[in-house]
């Protein structure tokens, strides 16, 4: 009979074997690197500047902005002050390890504390690669649903921390919190669940305390 030859295997082993090299180059450099996912709309660039503002006082911020094509978000950031660079996929519809590498070299993280990079806008592909990240976070915004969990499991079971944004829409959207969070456990039973809204600056910094709380204890195990 022919033999079978498992690709998605030998690419998945690749990826993993990458991201790992850049988690420990980037451990040498005591460099905290936060892979950010999201539907597109999800509200993830407005959350990135009420981080930026919120940490630039106390670490040296990063960011690489992750699209199909356009400057838009990368133009938004530098007005911020910080770091940045925009990476264009050329089509595909999320970041691998080798990628972030590349995008890694360009930015330069040398003399950086904390890296963010805002991955393409799903919630179905930038779950299945990892980029090399010490964390990992999602954004589901209000409209688009307590099912998500039930509907996008991958993404909710590898996420560090599960941020729901646009709470200020709660009054006119069906949410089920209770539903939302039941969902969340049947795929993550530790990941914490942070209720914010990034566009009125409501419970920012329940989100940013987490985030240093992490970086903290990240750097004394480095």
């Amino acid at each position: 009979m022919p033999e079978i030859y498992e690709t998605k295997e030998c690419v998945t082993a690749d990826n993993e074997k990458a991201a790992e090299e850049t988690r420990k180059q980037l451990r040498d450099k005591k460099v905290f690197f936060v892979n950010l996912m999201a539907s597109p709309g999800a509200g993830k660039t407005t959350l990135l500047k009420r981080t930026i503002e919120a940490l630039k006082d106390t670490y040296r911020i990063g960011v690489m902005e992750a699209d199909v094509d356009s400057m838009v978000d990368a133009a938004e950031i530098e007005k911020m002050g910080v770091r940045v660079i925009q990476l264009h996929s050329g089509g595909l519809c999320h970041m691998d390890a080798d990628m972030t590498r590349r995008g890694l070299e360009k930015l330069q993280p040398d003399g950086l504390d904390l890296v963010f990079l805002e991955n393409i806008g799903n919630l179905v592909c930038p779950a299945e690669f990892d980029v090399g990240a010490q964390m990992k976070v999602m954004i589901l915004s209000v409209p688009e649903g307590h099912d998500k969990p039930l509907k996008y499991p991958l993404m909710f079971q590898v996420s560090d921390v599960v941020l729901v944004n646009k709470i200020d829409t709660l009054p006119v959207f069906d949410f089920d919190k209770e539903a939302f969070e039941r969902n969340v456990r049947t795929r993550n039973e530790k990941a914490p669940i942070i209720y914010l809204s990034a566009g009125k600056g409501e419970n920012i910094t329940e989100w940013t305390s987490c985030l240093q709380e992490k970086i903290e204890q990240w750097r004394k195990n480095a």
